[in-house]
């Protein structure tokens, strides 16, 4: 019944999501294959079709969970941050072969950090020390939880700030900006309509991040050191043009998709 429910609504992976959601309300993944027509207890059959419901609506099937994973490693998620994606992997990969070289004596600065996946995935994997800045209240909770999640309290360091602040000087400086055009914003998914519109707009155009964090961070980059951002569907060569009128020579790396999802350049 859940499968046929979400199925109708759309979700294309009902199996998975609706198992998902019944080990949500404590049926294990063993007796549901095993018993799919099993009789459960009143309180597990409330509960199913309230978490269904909530899917139905359109809310994430992540923010019902309360935890995603990426990289990996777990994280906490809900109203008010940004879910980590797949793509956003890319940007790590790179960042992460950069990181090699240190030998764990790093430093990262990760802007617009939202929920930490990136900067916590970078120092649980490369030892990197991450100062991750996270402006809004809501989504600078989630970041906090999932560095003490993540055992990752003596290599990360959460502000409570601007990304176009300064920090300081840096080995490498990542950011998955808000990079949605207005265009983009009008024409949602139901899903992403969930996530907070100040994560997902990056002005009229969707470059509008690129310019200023470019403008303000080039300059407290390490000499060597590594720029890398996640971008938008068609926007490699935009966001490379902005890379060069701030002295940096750039690279562009597609995702798992095949889609130009990251533009980086080491600073000479």
């Amino acid at each position: 019944m859940m499968i046929c429910a979400l199925s109708d609504s759309g979700v294309e992976n009902a199996g998975f999501e609706a198992k998902q959601l019944l080990e949500l309300c404590g049926l294990s993944r063993m007796k549901i294959i095993s018993e799919p027509k099993g009789i459960v207890p009143k309180q597990t059959e409330a509960d199913a079709k309230k978490y269904l419901e909530r899917r139905l609506s359109g809310e994430p099937l992540q923010y019902i969970l309360g935890e995603w994973e990426f990289y990996g490693l777990p994280f906490k998620v809900g109203k008010g941050v940004l879910i980590p994606r797949q793509d956003t992997e890319t940007l790590v990969d790179i960042a992460k072969d950069f990181l090699g070289n240190f030998y764990g004596n790093a430093s990262v600065l990760d802007l617009c950090a939202g929920s930490g996946c990136i900067g916590i995935a970078l120092a649980k994997t490369c030892g990197a020390n991450a100062t991750l800045v996270e402006k809004s209240e809501e989504a600078f909770a989630y970041l906090i939880d999932n560095i003490k999640l993540n055992n990752a309290e003596s290599l990360c360091q959460a502000v409570l700030g601007d990304c176009f602040d300064e920090y300081g000087e840096f080995d490498a400086i990542v950011s998955n900006p808000p990079y949605l055009t207005r265009s983009d914003m009008e024409n949602l998914q139901r899903e992403v309509s969930f996530e907070p519109e100040t994560a997902l707009y990056g002005g009229e155009d969707g470059l509008y991040f690129y310019k200023k964090l470019l403008k303000v961070h080039v300059k407290n980059l390490r000499k060597g050191g590594l720029f890398a951002v996640e971008i938008g569907l068609g926007e490699e060569k935009a966001v490379m043009e902005i890379f060069r009128e701030n002295g940096l020579e750039p690279s562009c790396e597609k995702d798992a998709q095949g889609i130009y999802r990251v533009v980086y350049s080491i600073k000479t």
